[in-house]
């Protein structure tokens, strides 16, 4: 897989920081969390990734342009503390270039001495739940102990299917690479064409109190209606070739979950 990285780190210095990802999936639960936080916190883009495992489409913008489909990372220093967010419009289409993308994703949260990785995305339920549960699974029980709180369960076994894409492959193979990492899944309604924004929110206002983004919730109540338009748009360009990853066949028959 050939994999391009665009760096504009020259004049950013990271000091430990971690990462939270959240890219289209289940109800888009992660991706709406993560560009909300970059939109929010006003978020800088630092790095921008291209690569020929992501779907073969082009995303047409507002100036009647072809984009090729790339995933961003963006920085945000708060309370002293460095935050990357990996955020984009896709995944790597198949599994070998799910596994390369995010081995070079650890790669590089490593060379800066990165401290813990969070992935955010939704578990499928057959009807839309009034309020969604929070779920988390992770490489290590000290990161769950550290974010433990009663608005979480880590009960999860026998709760969702496996766990496909980004936000499960990454837990996975930090763990091998010795960074820690944590998953966050809420409910959703597990309907393609359905927007999780009550799954996100209860994610991010977990991560609001556990680490502290002084998020305005206010904005995500005004913001809903765009966030809508952008993902019925842009994503509905690669449905398709994403088939493969995010297909109704590959659901198990009870609740699942798909990164």
């Amino acid at each position: 897989m050939v994999l391009q990285i665009n760096s504009k780190l020259e004049d950013v210095k990271l000091n430990r920081p971690i990462l939270i990802e959240g890219l289209p999936g289940i109800g888009n639960v992660g991706k709406i969390a993560v560009d909300f936080i970059v939109d929010n916190l006003k978020a800088r883009k630092i790095m921008e990734i291209f690569s020929y495992g992501f779907p073969h489409a082009v995303f047409v913008n507002d100036n009647n342009l072809v984009e090729l489909p790339t995933i961003e990372i963006f920085h945000k220093k708060l309370n002293g503390n460095d935050i990357l967010l990996l955020a984009g419009d896709i995944q790597p289409i198949d599994e070998a270039s799910c596994y390369e993308f995010c081995d070079a994703i650890i790669d590089l949260f490593k060379k800066y001495n990165g401290t813990e990785i969070i992935t955010l995305g939704g578990i499928g339920l057959p009807n839309e739940p009034d309020r969604p549960k929070v779920f988390c699974t992770a490489n290590s029980k000290k990161i769950i102990e550290k974010y433990k709180s009663k608005n979480i369960s880590n009960e999860i076994y026998g709760v969702v299917g496996p766990i496909i894409g980004v936000t499960g492959v990454l837990v996975g193979l930090a763990g091998k690479k010795n960074v820690p990492a944590i998953a966050f899944l809420a409910e959703t309604y597990g309907h393609p064409n359905y927007i999780g924004i009550k799954g996100a929110r209860e994610i991010l206002k977990l991560l609001n109190e556990k680490i502290n983004l002084k998020l305005n919730f206010k904005d995500l109540d005004r913001e809903v209606g765009e966030i809508e338009k952008e993902m019925k748009t842009k994503i509905k360009q690669v449905e398709r070739v994403m088939k493969k990853t995010i297909s109704e066949e590959k659901r198990p028959s009870k609740t699942n979950y798909i990164g």
